[in-house]
């Protein structure tokens, strides 16, 4: 009898969940895993974009910076898609068209992945350090192993000529 009272319980907090518009903490932490699945799988997803997301109920909000904008529109688009999501609210900006950006980005993916230290994370479908250019300003998104990965790469990306500034926002890999 008290597995059915907690059964019903949670059955009505899940409806009452829904009619508020709010997800299940179930339904959220699917959602999540599913947009970040789905973004991950991208065909031109790569190591020049960053791609960000966050779920609020079956609201799901994209931010970032990608080099093409059919990228953009293809993420919004497969997020949709995804059962569950009532709305994409697409914030992702799309860089703009600068040879010189170009340059800086070629010489500096060679500059972080060429170290021996680091090219093993080249070896990813999708390498975890991501490299932003603007205007050439140089900014480094993503995720390492170690304190003096994430410092090897900031060096490494403060050595290409031409950039004019370098934010080293990688993320040191919580060990459980």
């Amino acid at each position: 009898m008290k597995r059915h009272s907690a059964l019903l319980a949670a059955l009505c907090l899940g409806i009452s969940a829904l009619a508020s518009g709010q997800a299940t903490p179930g339904a959220q932490e699917r959602l999540v895993k599913e947009v970040r699945h789905e973004l991950v799988l991208l065909p031109y997803y790569g190591v020049f974009d960053n791609l960000a997301y966050q779920v609020d109920g079956f609201k799901v909000t994209l931010r970032g910076q990608v080099t093409r904008p059919t990228l953009k529109a293809d993420a919004e688009a497969v997020v949709k898609r995804i059962e569950g999501v009532e709305r994409v609210d697409n914030q992702i900006e799309v860089l703009p068209l600068s040879p010189n950006d170009d340059r800086i980005r070629l010489a500096t993916y060679r500059s972080i992945y060429g170290d021996a230290n680091l090219n093993r994370y080249a070896l990813q479908a999708v390498p975890p350090i991501h490299i932003i250019v603007k205007n050439g300003n140089v900014r480094l998104e993503g995720m390492v192993s170690t304190e003096t990965d994430k410092n090897i790469a900031g060096i490494r990306a403060n050595e290409v000529p031409g950039a004019f500034s370098v934010e080293n926002h990688l993320q040191v890999e919580k060990r459980g």
